[in-house]
């Protein structure tokens, strides 16, 4: 099989068919993923591991994996940088390239000037559990020259999918019917053995474990035997810190075929009253378009803003429309909001963060810090 035979576009209807299941429809722990996508789409196994496998070869998917429930396994903040004009660029490709737990590296834009739109570089940061985000971020300080920092861990999550495909039609104003569940961020402890079955499971998937059974490997790597593999996964599942198996598409870079699944991220700004955060962010949590929404702190630099959400597009004037839904909602349930924004997405690069204190303690020793300095907020 190559991929100059195989369909790897994301309009053909069977690939459509698959992709708008396997983004973000197989919530948990799955023992046989590809079997469930096969289930869920309609699409017959072996077509959906030989369109998998296609698109992910082409890169038209960006990667496969297991995703964990990071906000409950590590303490992590989005981060906005103020860094001076001449060092973005390499304050942006350190972050990426040298950081393994900085997640999404953003350079952001707001088409409101104010305080905040100095702060151009946005980052998500996970810290293992142990471990001191300010002080991560005074060794981050140290090797990009950025002048200042905002931590802005998540109080809570309103909403956390990925699913562009299907976003790509939903209708300005569509929401859910009920207010959005309030997801805590309480950090779960683990031990070893159930951090070496964690790291197995969120490794993505290469070309050629896209299997019926992708797992039996991974069960080797961690030294465990696969039953009690599955068993030890099944029980990590019941305990909330798995997330969903996804094929994740190349949503912010052109595909093979030169289109693009999104071309604008938008990170939305709301300030609420003290004390209705809560009830502002399931509202916000309903619509349709988000791909997260949360309770965040931004501080007297942001306006006090207290509830942000995440949306993307390939129209810049429709996800405005789609932001003006959401504020007209907020206002008809009435609640206030004294201060809103839009902070644009523009460079922009995304891996998976590292959320392993094992993981941390050998990224330590390898940068020369000593971990114990690490563990200290001084």
């Amino acid at each position: 099989m190559t991929t100059t035979t195989v369909p790897i576009s994301i309009d053909d209807p069977v690939n459509a068919q698959i992709l708008a299941v396997s983004e973000d429809r197989l919530q948990g722990f799955w023992p046989g993923p590809f079997h469930q996508i096969s289930e869920l789409s309609g699409v017959a196994l072996a077509t959906v591991l030989e369109r998998i496998s296609a698109m992910l070869d082409a890169g038209t998917i960006r990667r496969v994996r297991q995703t964990l429930m990071a906000t409950n396994l590590a303490p992590g903040a989005l981060v906005a940088w103020r860094v001076p004009a001449e060092r973005l660029d390499a304050a942006f490709s350190y972050m990426f390239e040298q950081d393994p737990f900085s997640g999404h590296v953003v350079i952001r834009t707001t088409d409101m000037a104010g305080a905040g739109s100095s702060y151009r570089l946005w980052t998500t940061l996970k810290v293992p559990q142990g471990f001191s985000m300010a002080a991560h971020c005074k060794h981050l300080i140290e090797q990009t020259g950025a002048e200042s920092y905002r931590l802005m861990p998540a109080k809570c999550l309103f909403a956390l999918g990925v699913g562009h495909m299907r976003r790509r039609s939903v209708e300005v104003g569509s929401r859910s019917p009920d207010p959005a569940d309030v997801k805590d961020t309480k950090i779960v402890s683990m031990n070893e053995r159930q951090w070496r079955v964690l790291m197995a499971l969120k490794r993505e998937l290469t070309v050629q474990e896209i299997t019926p059974d992708p797992w039996a490997a991974r069960a080797d790597e961690a030294g465990i035997p696969l039953d009690e593999f599955l068993a030890e996964a099944r029980a990590l599942n019941e305990r909330g810190v798995i997330g969903r198996f996804s094929t994740f598409l190349e949503h912010v870079k052109k595909l093979p075929d030169g289109q693009r699944v999104t071309k604008f991220n938008a990170l939305f700004h709301w300030a609420v009253p003290p004390g209705r955060e809560l009830e502002a962010g399931r509202q916000v949590g309903r619509h349709h378009i988000l791909t997260h929404a949360y309770w965040r702190e931004g501080g007297p630099d942001f306006h006090n803003v207290n509830v942000m959400a995440v949306a993307h597009g390939t129209d810049k004037d429709l996800l405005l429309q789609h932001k003006s839904a959401i504020d007209d909602h907020l206002a008809a349930s009435g609640i206030p909001v004294s201060y809103t924004n839009v902070f644009w997405g523009g460079r922009s690069e995304i891996k998976p963060s590292e959320i392993s204190p094992i993981a941390y303690r050998q990224w330590c020793e390898r940068v020369g810090i000593d971990p114990q300095r690490m563990r200290s907020e001084s």
